[in-house]
């Protein structure tokens, strides 16, 4: 792992640990980074807000490459609920508990109302990226893309907050809804 990366994920998991000990509020990106080891300057090199730490996506690519290798005959909701139900196939469970945890702080957290909405641009714009590859129209794959994410961010948001429903059956609710069964 280069040094860059190393430092990114230190820095995501400091985050992570004082969110999770003081609140999201309560914690200060200087100590964010102290407890990183690295200047707050860095922090901000890795993570342009606070916010980003929290909601910084590192499945867009996963994603974007599963929807831009679906079969060429589905259309362009199909390929995007298939290609993201493919790439969640491959998340681990440590990093589905630390998504739980990630989701659960910005649902208690009042500032953090909108925030996956704020944050989800990029992944729209990787997953509109993927269907224009594919020969959809980019105001289609813009409106599609959009609304897939909108739909699986309530759904996850959802299940961040319970303690019973497994992660796998929310997404199956999401994408069957999604993909209009």
């Amino acid at each position: 792992m280069k040094r860059w990366d190393r430092t990114h994920e230190t820095l995501k998991q400091s985050a992570l640990k004082l969110f999770v000990e003081f609140g999201y509020e309560a914690t200060a990106t200087a100590q964010i980074a102290e407890r990183a080891g690295v200047s707050e300057m860095t922090l901000f090199r890795h993570f342009p807000t606070k916010e980003a730490l929290l909601l910084a996506d590192p499945f867009d690519p996963l994603m974007a490459d599963a929807v831009r290798t679906r079969p060429e005959h589905e259309s362009a909701m199909q390929a995007l609920v298939e290609g993201i139900r493919q790439a969640w196939k491959q998340i681990d469970s440590e990093s589905t508990r630390a998504l739980r945890d990630l989701l659960r702080i910005v649902a208690q957290t009042p500032t953090l109302d909108g925030a996956i909405e704020r944050n989800s641009q990029e992944t729209v714009v990787a997953l509109a990226g993927a269907l224009t590859d594919r020969g959809v129209h980019a105001t289609q794959a813009r409106v599609a893309a959009t609304a897939a994410i909108a739909g699986l961010g309530a759904a996850l948001l959802d299940w961040a907050q319970s303690e019973q429903t497994p992660l796998g059956a929310v997404l199956a609710s999401a994408f069957d809804v999604l993909s209009g069964e």
